[in-house]
């Protein structure tokens, strides 16, 4: 009887082991997002994820989150490069009361480009978004054929502390928005310091915004 036990207490402590050796999943270069997906998928082309934030955990530090078919998906904050494509989709991100799209990019040197998506801030038609896109951080920001609207600040936040990133708003239209884009030095409140970034506006309608 004692031999049984201990044959067991060994066999119990080799499966501990091996459980904690178990590697994590690799995060993907490419994920998918779907309007009929789940966060709990591993955001792959044939089981994408539902939202945006459920997506970027799960991509890699410059992959890209590309969208499936039509379908809202939600707010997210971003910390790392990435690429987030609409293309060929009707892409929508509804914030109402909150920010459409946060970018905090701590990892240095990394890009953040937004393509063929829509920003809408009205969102439940009672309570208007409050920034459609805020860059606090990162190396560079691209829109491209980006939609932003209904936000009861600004549609486009630029608003760095320190550095010079690069800002480029390329086939975008801005409107009914108190500030169309809003450049500051959010560290002394200096609105439209040029010291604070750099880039281009190509192609920007701006209807009932300020730019």
């Amino acid at each position: 009887m004692q031999k049984y036990c201990l044959t067991l207490s060994v066999f119990a402590a080799a499966m501990a082991v091996s459980l904690s050796a178990a590697p994590a999943h690799a995060q993907a270069t490419g994920t998918w997002v779907s309007g009929v997906g789940d966060d709990a998928n591993p955001c792959s082309r044939t089981a994408p994820c539902k939202t945006f934030a459920g997506a970027i955990s799960k991509t890699a530090d410059g992959g890209e989150i590309r969208v499936l078919d039509p379908g809202g998906f939600g707010a997210v904050t971003i910390t790392k490069g990435i690429t987030i494509t609409g293309d060929g989709n009707l892409a929508n991100i509804l914030a109402a009361g909150t920010s459409g799209i946060i970018i905090n990019n701590i990892t240095p040197g990394k890009d953040v480009i937004i393509r063929n998506i829509s920003i809408n801030g009205f969102g439940d038609g009672t309570t208007p978004g409050i920034t459609g896109i805020r860059f606090l951080a990162g190396n560079s920001l691209t829109l491209q054929n980006v939609s932003i609207y209904g936000f009861a600040t600004s549609c486009v936040e630029v608003a760095i502390t320190s550095g010079g990133p690069v800002t480029h708003i390329i086939d975008t239209t801005l409107s009914n928005c108190t500030i169309g884009i809003n450049v500051s030095n959010a560290a002394v409140g200096q609105r439209s310091s040029v010291a604070m970034t750099r880039g281009s506006i190509n192609n920007v309608r701006a209807d009932s915004a300020q730019v």
